[in-house]
């Protein structure tokens, strides 16, 4: 494998894996902060133990989020120095922001949630936990205005200063204004919720399964599936919204994946697609008239370019070149992660109605919904796979090509090595990861009354 493919996969690795963490401790703040809410408002000692419990398990993943979510700012000096020097005055803006403002404040808060009990007032303890969940998210919306960035650049936030080869910020307020940013927070935030209902309902069921602390957990799961139904459908109307800006934005990406070759009004939706091997030719497909047109527009009329006019129109406006991604990766990514998403719209949804009708203790499907924790991750990951893929061969959209980003004096040697160190070391943390979840979920609430996560202090900080 050549340099460029290395290095895409290498930061593929790195960010999927981080990507796994941020989205849960996005929103497991929001339970904990909840949980905590209640206690102080009822005096229920259940509300406290709940906080306590789920407190553990958002602490052991934010840890470990921490942990890869550092080698990010490495590698953006290391392998793709040159995308760093070219739009280093923009993308460095809301990343400065984020490591100034959203860091200190998550981190200082959840220390004094972490150690503060019975040492502040309960006041200020409630605070820093609310405080904490805000900073996490503050910090994630710096990020993906970060992203949007890259993936739909503000032609006003920047011009390109010919003297010395590099875009420079001119308006800050046109960067965090842009719209695509604000979807992708939309979608994260919600996102972050519904995969936080999912790790509650599923460890909720091993428990009344096995009948230990039955009404506390399920309590838990009466939250699990109201929170995470509602999460769900924000998810789908957040995607839906990403899809309409993408048709105006980034329409190569819409038309790659529909696997739409050439321009249609109306447009169909693809149901199955099938392509040769190279992954940019249809062989057979079953289409859905007028359904892509809505999705597209809100009405069953409108035109999607293909990928061939599209090919046409950026070979004629950036030079000879080829701009259509794989399509292969980003028609199946969609649909995966749209699948999985109706899938967890569903599930939450009968869990709320089986809550309604009576026990859900006694319920056979319940031994089985412990295995529903995967699909969250799922969806997650197709969905980032299609994001940033649906966008090749850009690194910033119209801007800057991938293979113009790698740093100059890199060596295959060089990326073989810190690949494989990389797979290692994200494989024991995996690893780690997995023993220190499933130990404290499965030792209970009573258990995070009396013992201590085994989590370094020095830890505590921003995960994006």
């Amino acid at each position: 494998m050549d340099i460029v493919t290395l290095s895409r996969l290498q930061f593929a690795l790195t960010t999927i894996y981080h990507w796994l963490f941020v989205p849960l401790t996005l929103g497991m703040g929001w339970f904990v902060a909840f949980m905590q809410t209640r206690y102080y408002q009822t005096n229920d000692e259940t509300w406290r133990k709940m906080s306590k419990f789920w407190g553990k398990l958002f602490l052991i993943n934010f840890a470990i989020g921490v942990v890869t979510g550092i080698v990010q700012e490495f590698q953006f000096g290391m392998n793709w120095s040159e995308y760093s020097r070219y739009v280093g005055d923009i993308f460095g803006a809301p990343l400065a922001v984020e490591a100034l403002l959203a860091f200190f404040m998550e981190s200082t808060f959840l220390g004094i949630w972490i150690f503060g009990e019975g040492r502040v007032s309960k006041k200020v303890h409630l605070a820093s936990i609310w405080l904490a969940a805000i900073g996490s998210n503050l910090s994630a919306l710096w990020i993906l205005l970060a992203n949007g960035f890259m993936q739909a650049p503000p032609k006003d936030a920047f011009l390109y200063n010919a003297a010395n080869g590099r875009l420079e910020l001119v308006n800050f307020f046109a960067l965090i204004g842009n719209p695509k940013g604000w979807i992708f927070f939309w979608h994260t935030i919600s996102d972050g919720v519904a995969m936080a209902a999912f790790l509650i309902l599923a460890v909720s069921a091993y428990h009344i399964v096995r009948k230990q602390n039955v009404d506390f957990f399920k309590r838990s799961f009466q939250i699990g599936a109201v929170t995470g139904l509602v999460a769900g459908v924000l998810v789908f109307l957040g995607g839906h919204t990403m899809g309409q800006y993408m048709y105006e934005a980034q329409p190569m990406k819409m038309a790659a994946l529909e696997a739409l070759w050439d321009t249609e009004q109306p447009a169909s939706f693809s149901l199955l697609t099938i392509g040769d091997l190279s992954g940019k030719k249809e062989v057979w497909s079953v289409r859905i008239p007028y359904a892509m047109s809505f999705l597209a527009c809100n009405n069953f009329s409108c035109e999607v370019k293909g990928v061939n006019e599209l090919q046409e129109q950026a070979v004629q406006e950036y030079g000879p070149g080829d701009y259509i991604p794989l399509m292969v990766v980003t028609y199946w990514t969609f649909r995966i992660m749209m699948v999985f998403g109706f899938i967890m719209i569903g599930l939450t949804a009968f869990y709320v109605w089986a809550n309604a009708r009576g026990d859900i203790t006694k319920a056979k499907w319940m031994k089985w919904t412990p295995w529903i924790l995967v699909i969250p991750y799922l969806a997650n990951a197709s969905g980032w796979i299609l994001t940033e893929m649906g966008r090749q061969p850009w690194i910033v959209y119209g801007q800057l090509k991938v293979q113009d980003a790698i740093s100059p004096n890199l060596t295959v040697v060089d990326l073989w090595i810190s690949l494989v160190g990389y797979t290692v070391v994200y494989g024991s943390l995996a690893v780690a990861m997995v023993y220190l979840m499933k130990k404290y979920a499965i030792a209970g609430p009573d258990a995070a009354m009396h013992e201590s996560v085994d989590v370094a202090p020095a830890v505590i900080g921003s995960q994006d």
